[in-house]
């Protein structure tokens, strides 16, 4: 069930892909922007640019809350800004409630995701999300591992992505309705391997699989650790295997934004969020996360550590990411 609050009230064809898919030798499709038919093109209302500085602006204040671990006052101020947010932009903004056992204590953890929907009278729906809570401690950390973790990158830059992808939406004319959500219990994690993640996420699909959720979502966007100074996204193994066609539409999309970040190549297969939306939603979905923070060749050093700090995250960064999401939607909503 979802408690709706504030203001109460699949496509086959995508981006960057002709209406038959054409594939090349080795069985790969390909695809091309010229043969799509879209929509004439219309004034549109909306700022044309994704703003990286304020999407970053918004990963600082988060930050400044401190962790935001499930169940404590920091994930409940967190929910607060985010719910303020949405709410002040004219969105639908619900919370899907669910418990579960803390893995150490054993007491009872509510746990919350949050929806917020714009243009809740159209059944087919695109989704952006994220995971917002942060893990226990920064157990990968060299020095202190049992030290806090902020989750600047895992976690706030998403936040931050999709608030400022938020305010583009509402009077962006097109069928699909857009719905953002933020999953909680993503990190909540105390012995690696023996906790489940994914607690959101995976609540989520069963409800959507089970019809209780409002409208037809046809493709989702999944964001994770996007706000790396030195940015390389790579297409996702899972993400490729899962939801192929839409996962190639939006590097297309950058491709054709020239945001050379984006690379067209699979360099890993990670468990995240967007397997339960695929497997059991059967929500097409795709991945976007760079994991190679700092950089490529340094083994992932920041993640779950305490430099995981906005000083190693990038406005620019967030602006690219943000750039080619918002392009890509734009698109989605003229083809016919």
């Amino acid at each position: 069930m979802i408690l709706f609050l504030g203001i109460l009230s699949g496509s086959s064809v995508l981006p960057g892909q002709q209406a038959t898919d054409k594939q090349d030798s080795t069985g790969k499709v390909q695809m091309s922007f010229s043969d799509v038919e879209q929509e004439p093109d219309k004034e549109d209302p909306v700022a044309t640019q994704f703003n990286g500085e304020a999407a970053f602006e918004i990963l600082e204040a988060i930050c400044e809350i401190g962790p935001r671990v499930s169940g404590t006052p920091g994930m409940k101020k967190q929910q607060k800004f985010i719910k303020d947010h949405f709410q002040s932009l004219g969105a639908e903004v619900g919370e899907q409630v669910f418990t579960v056992r803390h893995p150490e204590r054993g007491t009872q953890v509510p746990m919350t995701n949050l929806i917020a929907r714009f243009h809740p009278e159209r059944r087919k729906r695109l989704l952006f999300c994220c995971h917002y809570d942060t893990r226990p401690f920064a157990d990968r950390d060299p020095v202190n591992p049992n030290g806090i973790f902020l989750g600047a990158n895992d976690g706030a830059s998403g936040v931050g992505l999709l608030c400022e992808l938020a305010r583009h939406v509402k009077e962006m004319p097109g069928k699909y309705g857009i719905d953002f959500v933020f999953f909680d219990g993503e990190e909540f994690v105390y012995v690696y391997r023996r906790d489940p993640m994914f607690l959101g996420s995976t609540y989520f699909s069963r409800q959507y699989a089970a019809g209780r959720y409002p409208g037809k979502v046809n493709y989702a966007i999944l964001v994770d650790m996007i706000g790396d100074k030195e940015l390389e996204i790579y297409y996702e193994g899972n993400s490729l295997q899962m939801a192929s066609r839409l996962t190639r539409s939006i590097w297309s999309v950058a491709n054709e934004l020239g945001v050379k970040e984006f690379t067209a190549k699979e360099r890993h297969k990670i468990r995240d969020d967007h397997l339960p939306l695929n497997s059991i939603a059967r929500i097409p979905t795709c991945d976007i996360i760079d994991f190679d923070y700092p950089r490529v060749g340094t083994e992932n050093m920041y993640w779950h550590t305490q430099q995981d700090i906005p000083e190693n995250c990038s406005a620019k960064s967030l602006d690219k990411v943000g750039r080619v999401l918002l392009e890509w939607l734009r698109q989605m909503q003229k083809i016919r």
